[in-house]
């Protein structure tokens, strides 16, 4: 994949882009507002580290996206979904972001081991006191874990979050789906052209290779995917790319909006 991104840019390239995504939009609300290319920019919860910046970034921007939070393990503060994040999710939500839940404890779906009649799970979470094990969950069981992480974000943020979750890792089967569907969430994954790579090594997808990638290859109406952080990457994507993707997006007709708009996951206000 690194050697069809391409090259890092140079100093000068980086610096360029910065002053551009600074100053080129002062007005970025109004043309929000003739949206006829929409995307739909969305935050999956990580370590935290860069969430501050994200949050300047989008309200400089004035972008508003819809966040997937799970309770992960953060490098400050006792998880993403802790007290200790709690006022950052209050503002987000006080700027008009929508949020949904990734599962309380980042629970990976691995297999079915149940019937269509009958749905049990083999799961794995990466946080929280089972991180790590493999172990089975009823379809009430995965409904619970969808739940816990919505009721949080309600406790949180003040507001409701829509009836929307994100398998971690986007993995699931079908009688997955159905069984989140009947307790009353739907799944949203993320389009081909969405997955912004910010979760791949960075020796391997430089910063300024998977700008190019997203900026030639997003269409209108695709759902986009980044991380609040990710402990594998070695360059964090979002100190580098997120704003100048935004402006070279905005450049390109595109304007942004939440989930609720969404034709197919939207919802009535």
């Amino acid at each position: 994949m690194g050697a069809r991104l391409g090259r890092m840019p140079t100093p000068g390239w980086q610096f360029a882009i910065l002053f551009i995504a600074i100053n080129a939009y002062p007005s970025g609300a109004s043309a929000q507002n003739d949206c006829k290319k929409p995307l739909y920019l969305t935050f999956d919860t990580g370590h935290m580290e860069v969430a501050p910046l994200v949050a300047d970034v989008l309200n400089r921007q004035q972008v508003r996206v819809t966040f997937f939070a799970a309770n992960e393990r953060t490098k400050e503060g006792d998880g993403s979904l802790g007290d200790h994040w709690a006022p950052w999710w209050r503002a987000r939500a006080a700027e008009g972001h929508e949020f949904a839940s990734h599962t309380w404890d980042h629970t990976y779906w691995r297999a079915d081991v149940g019937t269509a009649q009958a749905p049990v799970f083999r799961v794995r979470p990466s946080a929280g006191p089972r991180e790590g094990q493999s172990f089975q969950m009823s379809a009430a069981e995965y409904c619970a874990e969808i739940g816990r992480a919505a009721d949080r974000l309600k406790v949180v943020t003040g507001k409701a979050p829509l009836p929307l979750f994100r398998a971690p890792g986007g993995k699931t089967s079908p009688q997955l789906i159905a069984a989140a569907q009947a307790c009353g969430y739907a799944h949203v994954g993320w389009s081909p052209a969405g997955f912004l790579g910010d979760e791949l090594p960075s020796e391997s997808a430089s910063n300024a290779a998977l700008l190019r990638k997203a900026l030639r290859d997003v269409r209108s109406g695709d759902i986009l995917l980044a991380h609040l952080g990710i402990w594998s990457r070695k360059d964090p994507w979002a100190p580098t790319v997120l704003e100048p993707l935004i402006v070279g997006l905005k450049q390109q007709g595109f304007c942004f909006r939440t989930l609720r708009e969404h034709p197919q996951y939207g919802v009535a206000r």
